[in-house]
């Protein structure tokens, strides 16, 4: 346990009650003046922390902050986020930082979140647009025993998750495959994974998750307003990422466990039924050029099936869809 930890822990136990400076610089063996330092530094963090000279410090209410300290207390997870927790106030893209990680071995589970990203991405380098202390940015290693043809199935597996989330806070979305949740047509998450592969398969998965969640779309870029929402826009009510992100992470393992015993076809099930694309027309731009046609189905590898004005099938793994009836800069 880190100083900052100590000081913390000591505070957070008697909660509500007044804590004296020197019975914290006793007990931990530092100067009273060191503890002051400590807690100006918690106080910087978001800790509400009253201090009276006579009686001390006093824990009067806990920040929505996404630290280990916050989120690791009531995590119900095995894995994910246990071992291995990241936790960074700004970072360019927790993509990046979680594949140096997964370079170096670092286990499945590992987790990187960060209440900003100034280089945040999503698929085709897009931008990904983040506010301090506002959503949820963070990447999850896997290490996935998977056949490279089953790839598309993880992200399959996660935007379930997401769509399950947001309905234990009563929100209801659906899925625009392959990586994108979606509320009355305005996005609220995206997904990008990107894997390195080897001769035997899968090495490892990088997965980044960006979930919009007490932003106003007011104060979104104006490009990025009429095609996002957020859960304080949808709920009427600003919520806590700290519940939100141990909800999310269960879901996500628990989701990931059903998917790499074999229990594949339920996700899909649950897929198929949240889509926003099968029975619709689109054109997809993939790495096989432009495809148009209606969208049918998913099926088994999690490819999108897609047949076109001759009656041919595409299964497609992955690519950019446009609906028809979507302007051409969406």
């Amino acid at each position: 346990m880190t100083f900052r930890e100590a000081v913390l822990a000591a505070i957070r136990e008697r909660r509500g009650e007044w804590v004296s400076g020197e019975a914290l610089s006793l007990s931990l063996k530092v100067s009273r003046t060191t503890i002051w330092k400590q807690v100006k530094t918690l106080q910087a963090e978001g800790y509400a922390i009253e201090t009276s000279p006579k009686k001390g410090y006093r824990l009067s209410a806990l920040p929505d902050i996404l630290s280990p300290e916050e989120v690791l207390r009531g995590l119900q997870t095995e894995v994910f986020g246990r071992e291995h927790y990241f936790y960074f106030t700004e970072i360019d893209s927790t993509n990046n930082y979680a594949k140096r990680l997964a370079a170096q071995g670092y286990p499945e589970g590992t987790l990187v979140i960060a209440e900003q990203q100034i280089a945040g991405r999503g698929r085709r380098g897009r931008q990904w647009h983040s506010e301090p202390g506002q959503g949820i940015f963070m990447s999850l290693i896997l290490r996935p025993t998977l056949p490279l043809k089953e790839l598309s199935r993880i992200t399959m597996f996660i935007a379930v998750a997401v769509v399950e989330t947001l309905e234990r806070f009563g929100i209801k979305s659906g899925i625009k495959w392959p990586n994108d949740v979606l509320i009355n047509g305005r996005k609220i998450a995206g997904i990008l994974t990107e894997a390195v592969t080897d001769m035997d398969g899968i090495e490892y998965i990088v997965t980044g998750i960006g979930l919009n969640v007490n932003n106003r779309v007011a104060d979104f870029p104006e490009e990025f307003r009429s095609v996002a929402t957020t859960i304080r826009e949808e709920a009427g009510r600003c919520i806590s990422r700290v519940e939100l992100l141990q909800e999310f992470l269960w879901q996500l393992e628990s989701s990931y466990r059903q998917l790499v015993s074999g229990g594949f076809s339920e996700i899909l099930e649950k897929v198929r039924s949240l889509s926003l694309v099968i029975g619709h027309d689109i054109k997809i731009d993939s790495v096989n050029g432009i495809t148009t046609g209606r969208a049918i189905d998913i099926d088994n590898n999690g490819f999108l099936m897609v047949r076109d004005s001759q009656g041919s099938i595409h299964n497609i793994m992955s690519g950019e869809i446009l609906f028809k009836s979507e302007p051409e800069n969406n």
